[in-house]
């Protein structure tokens, strides 16, 4: 859709050309609300209103009275102190001081402005349109984030609005060296992208190296964060996460105070931090509110977890097929005991269970909350029961596949999570083909 050719596509005086510009542009849009009316001493003077209702304040008429109440107080003592000649002197010598006014010389320009939530007024013979926002959106409170729940520390969370989050980081950390840039994205969506550093903590090269992998970006559509990293990241083949999210701004700010930069996204509560190194992945936020030797403690049990989650099918696949005589002669005993009679080698009985168990976690988060965590709990139980009963599995297998699940749930970032649920299954086969030398 695009205006048609014989319409200006700046601002001109003949109010009729500006609102044809916009009937065109808007076409088929039955949200964008076009209204000519009059105001000024004799009601003679013509101006043009166009906003979206399904964005702007319901209460939109208290804000156009409000408007040339403001215009109009500003005049010369004349009786015509609201005639276009006095509204573009009021505007060119910067009257207009309350926040939410613009102007723009463009119609494309006003029609962004109305996609944005302001209400733009056109004026017949001035050739500049007054815009001032109004927007009231939707939003979600500010609330503990779902997937970084904590004991101790503070429990406030990003939301989808980006000028929110920016000021729960700017209330952690007060000093002009929080430097905040924006950039905006994609010629459809045009999506507020905001990045931040702090001045002097943040190392030159890395800062340059970051700005430089985001050129380009704005020609793209950007709905989410994790664009940005598809945009910047170093591989897309690497199963491994190159950058940490979060929805704290606790941890933000930590991260900022640390050398990092944090990259946000209008309409998408999650934050990236950049660079981002193993470390990072196996740590909380709730580390740094408690003693050092608690949460050095707790991020060991984390790499434990982590190593169980990766490797525990693996090594017991490894050292039943082809090492049995590392194991203790009485586990041994054991273990050929409760696999007597299971019609599968240890790799196939291992792909089942895991399966089986990847399908149950990926419906509990699918399913609707409260019936999400018993299915996945009762449905474990009772496959689990039904494959020693069936023979299918072993008490042994069933027990390594639940610590190894139990293992994946206590490392804190989905990310990482991911990339270990990934892995497990190619060292499965390796350790059926080549045993503890894969």
């Amino acid at each position: 859709m695009s205006p048609t050719s014989n319409v200006p596509s700046s601002v001109v005086s003949d109010l009729r050309s500006n609102r044809s510009y916009i009937e065109t542009a808007f076409e088929n849009c039955q949200d964008i609300v076009i209204e000519n009316w009059t105001y000024g001493g004799g009601l003679k003077y013509d101006v043009l209103s166009v906003y979206c209702s399904s964005l702007v304040s319901a209460d939109n008429n208290h804000y156009l009275k409000r408007t040339l109440e403001d215009l109009s107080g500003q005049g010369s003592g004349t009786d015509d102190v609201a005639s276009p000649d006095s509204i573009q002197s009021y505007f060119d010598r910067g009257g207009a001081a309350w926040q939410g006014f613009t102007t723009s010389s463009e119609l494309s320009g006003a029609v962004e402005l109305v996609l944005q939530g302001y209400v733009v007024l056109l004026f017949e013979g001035w050739d500049k349109a007054v815009a001032y926002k109004v927007a009231s959106f939707e939003k979600r409170q500010v609330t503990e984030p779902v997937s970084e729940p904590v004991v101790k520390g503070p429990r406030e969370g990003t939301i989808e609005n980006i000028d929110i989050n920016l000021g729960m980081i700017r209330q952690r950390i007060q000093t002009p060296r929080l430097k905040i840039e924006f950039l905006s994205a994609g010629e459809t969506s045009k999506t507020s992208i905001a990045f931040c550093y702090l001045d002097r903590v943040v190392l030159p090269s890395v800062l340059e190296e970051f700005k430089s992998r985001l050129k380009g970006i704005e020609k793209y559509d950007v709905p989410e964060t994790s664009y940005v990293e598809d945009w910047i990241q170093d591989s897309a083949y690497s199963p491994f996460p190159q950058y940490r999210y979060t929805e704290r701004t606790d941890a933000v700010a930590a991260a900022l105070m640390d050398g990092k930069v944090a990259v946000l996204v209008e309409n998408s509560p999650a934050v990236m931090i950049a660079p981002s190194y193993f470390v990072d992945f196996i740590g909380t936020g709730e580390d740094y509110y408690v003693r050092t030797v608690f949460a050095s403690m707790v991020r060991v049990l984390r790499l434990l977890a982590f190593l169980i989650a990766l490797t525990l099918p693996s090594i017991y696949i490894a050292l039943s097929t082809f090492h049995s005589e590392l194991i203790p002669t009485v586990l041994l005993l054991a273990i050929l005991d409760t696999r007597e009679g299971i019609p599968f080698p240890a790799f196939i009985e291992a792909l089942i269970m895991e399966v089986s168990f990847e399908l149950l976690r990926e419906a509990g988060i699918r399913l609707p909350r409260p019936v999400g965590s018993a299915v996945s709990i009762v449905g474990a139980l009772v496959i689990g029961q039904a494959a020693i009963m069936a023979k299918i599995a072993s008490p042994i297998m069933v027990i390594v596949v639940a610590l190894t699940g139990i293992a994946s749930f206590a490392i804190p970032h989905y990310e990482i999570a991911i990339a270990i649920r990934i892995l497990r299954f190619p060292l499965m086969l390796a350790a059926t083909l080549l045993g503890a030398s894969a």
